[in-house]
């Protein structure tokens, strides 16, 4: 059984593109690695072998995770979610009672998840610990060193 993600359209086309592109292309390639070391001779001796079978290994079972997460694929209605939390999709500014920092974070299921565009998870430690928060909250995150602190400051979508 599938869990349940929640990507926006543009998420959920890239996963589709990435499943596509491993099908068609990926999948091809290993076939053909494997191919030509076995035609190099003696498979117990031959490590080029054992490196094919494994990379075709591994490619599938990417292939499978990705088919999982399709099955439990849903897209967001922007539309129907509510302003005053912080949701999946949540455009959230927040602000580091410890040294002032404010971030800007949009709140994405995990295969959209991009720190550098500022997406983060909302399975992460930070996503996590500002789900359901409204604007004024303080949202307590646990983190190795302890606690931090953050004030949210503004939602949008």
């Amino acid at each position: 059984m599938s869990k349940v993600s929640y990507y926006t359209p543009e998420g959920l086309k890239k996963l589709r593109d990435e499943l596509q592109q491993l099908k068609d292309v990926e999948r091809v390639k290993a076939s053909k690695a494997i191919a030509e070391a076995r035609d190099k001779g003696d498979l117990s001796e031959n490590a080029e072998y054992d490196a094919a079978k494994e990379a075709q290994g591994m490619l599938e079972m990417r292939i499978s995770k990705l088919e999982d997460a399709l099955a439990g694929a849903r897209i967001i209605d922007e539309s129907q979610l509510d302003n005053s939390k912080v949701l999946v999709l949540s455009k959230v500014k927040i602000k580091n009672q410890t040294n002032g920092m404010e971030m800007n974070y949009t709140l994405v299921a995990d295969g959209e998840a991009d720190l550098a565009s500022g997406k983060i998870s909302v399975n992460s430690p930070i996503g996590k610990g500002l789900l359901g928060k409204s604007v004024g909250d303080v949202a307590e995150i646990k983190v190795p060193n302890g606690v931090m602190k953050f004030d949210v400051v503004e939602i949008s979508r």
